[in-house]
């Protein structure tokens, strides 16, 4: 009977020395990097030379830097300066981006007095993108706002604030 007993002990002893026994298991960490997204400012928006009137009227920036006019503002002959803003973006090749714009209108104070505004901007890429060979340039066009008899002088918005034209990117 002792055998019997010490037998079983053993059995007993080795079926737990089993179940305390250990395992372990790996998993490997990666980590991808991509290139950081940016922008940059190749052209500032110039809606070139304006003629203000007795009657409000716009003028409509297109991504071409054509110039269209409604009401009482016109275009002097000649004037060929204007541009449409223009971005460049650069990141990881292929990557998505979505980018974000002014929804309202920013002020230009004049270099005498007054102020106008520009509005309905829109940029050619719409609200998302691709960046092909790492790169993308995005084009912003939008409408000048000027008023019945509106000062002459140079009218223009202050960088850096509520004010400013700005494109915000971001990957997807």
């Amino acid at each position: 009977m002792k055998t019997k007993i010490l037998v079983a002990a053993l059995l007993i002893a080795g079926t737990f020395a089993t179940a305390n026994a250990q395992t372990t298991a790996y998993a490997s960490t990666t980590a991808v990097l991509v290139t950081p997204i940016s922008i940059s400012k190749t052209t500032d928006m110039h809606f070139g030379t304006v003629a203000s009137s007795g009657t409000a009227g716009t003028v409509e920036l297109d991504y071409s830097d054509g110039r269209s006019t409604t009401g009482g503002a016109s275009l002097p002959a000649g004037s060929t300066t204007q541009k449409t803003a223009v971005f460049t973006v650069t990141g990881e090749d292929a990557s998505g981006f979505s980018i974000s714009i002014p929804t309202g209108a920013i002020t230009l104070t004049g270099s005498v007095s007054g102020t106008m505004t520009v509005d309905n901007f829109a940029c050619d890429a719409g609200a998302a993108t691709t960046l092909s060979g790492g790169e993308k340039e995005l084009r912003v066009k939008a409408t000048l706002n000027v008023p019945a008899n509106t000062v002459a002088g140079v009218y223009s918005n202050n960088l850096g604030n509520a004010s400013a034209l700005f494109v915000t990117v971001n990957y997807n």
